[in-house]
């Protein structure tokens, strides 16, 4: 790390001894010890610039103090049917470790369809697995690796993508959006696997529009991704969806629900959904948990991911209008 980075850090420091005292409580539970690593996460995501980075570093913290993000992990999706329910049309989950210690993340992006529930479900899910990656997966990954592990690895498999993901257009706009503003800098390398010709079409426009640090860390690898995801990670942390010959299905592969890292009966699923309801014991005698969704306030997307979105868009109705395929785009479910 050269002078001008040091630099850029110690004026970050500086700034951040004046933040209000309820700003740096939550700072605590997010940083989890590691202040400098996160300080350098928040000035990557401003090109290390420290005004930039405290801005957004203080912004972060008050979404989280306004959308009382530090309880988050302490209020389940009830019941546990309704949960199942997400994770069977929101496909993420953990399947392992790569060689270095870092989290696999896989996503079925292709077979995700979003439907099953509100979309204020689909948000509080997403932003808990962050919580969980940072609070309990992350911190354990560094003890036993004897280091500091703050980032993963992502594994997107687009099996199943068809046109109708325009519906889904801005949901995933949201979810980008709180990753980028709240949890910058957390992937170290995306990994495209079984992309289909309607991903290929949509890459080579939206490329161009993602910023250099970003696309260096995205990789569009050939079929399943098998042999190239062997040369960073053992076999058992494969995604299922990449450990059968050729392309697969995100969904329903692999010997047992185990094997699925989508399944709420994975044990990563399963941990993480009981330590909501441990978390849940350890409150419920203060309020009683009450069924229904935890609200968080969307932000806005910046004038780039807003691009980025309006581009993808505008090539998933070109190549609608190409196949006579494209219908009205519907609006968010937003009830629950």
């Amino acid at each position: 790390m050269g002078a001008a980075h040091q630099e850029a850090i110690k004026q970050f420091q500086y700034l951040m001894e004046d933040v209000d005292d309820s700003l740096k409580v939550t700072f605590e539970n997010m940083h989890q010890g590691y202040i400098t690593e996160t300080l350098v996460r928040f000035l990557k995501a401003r090109d290390w610039n420290a005004l930039k980075a405290h801005k957004m570093l203080v912004d972060c913290l008050q979404w989280r103090i306004e959308n009382v993000i530090d309880n988050i992990l302490a209020k389940p999706i009830l019941p546990a049917d309704l949960y199942r329910a997400v994770r069977d049309s929101h496909l993420v989950g953990l399947s392992g470790y790569s060689k270095e210690g870092l989290p696999v993340v896989a996503i079925g992006a292709g077979l995700s369809t979003f439907d099953k529930a509100s979309v204020h479900y689909y948000v509080q899910s997403h932003i808990q697995m962050n919580e969980y990656r940072d609070r309990v997966i992350l911190p354990s990954a560094s003890k036993k690796y004897g280091r500091h592990i703050g980032t993963c690895l992502k594994v997107l498999d687009m099996t199943g993508l068809k046109l109708s993901a325009l519906n889904q257009i801005k949901l995933l706009t949201v979810l980008t959006t709180i990753d980028d503003l709240n949890y910058p800098e957390k992937t170290d390398a995306y990994y495209i696997v079984n992309a289909p010709y309607i991903f290929s079409a949509c890459w080579k426009v939206v490329k161009p529009l993602l910023q250099e640090r970003t696309k260096r860390k995205v990789q569009v690898l050939q079929g399943n991704g098998r042999d190239e995801l062997l040369k960073v990670m053992d076999y058992a942390s494969l995604p299922h969806f990449c450990k059968q010959q050729g392309s697969g299905s995100s969904r329903f592969n692999g010997n047992g629900t185990n094997a699925n890292c989508f399944s709420f009966d994975h044990t990563f699923h399963q941990q993480l959904y009981n330590y909501v309801k441990q978390q849940v014991s350890r409150t419920e005698t203060v309020s009683p948990i009450k069924q229904g969704s935890f609200h968080v306030d969307f932000p806005v997307p910046n004038p780039d991911e807003a691009r980025i979105a309006r581009t993808i868009e505008v090539e998933f109705h070109r190549l609608g209008d190409q196949n006579g395929l494209i219908k009205p785009l519907n609006g968010l479910k937003v009830d629950g």
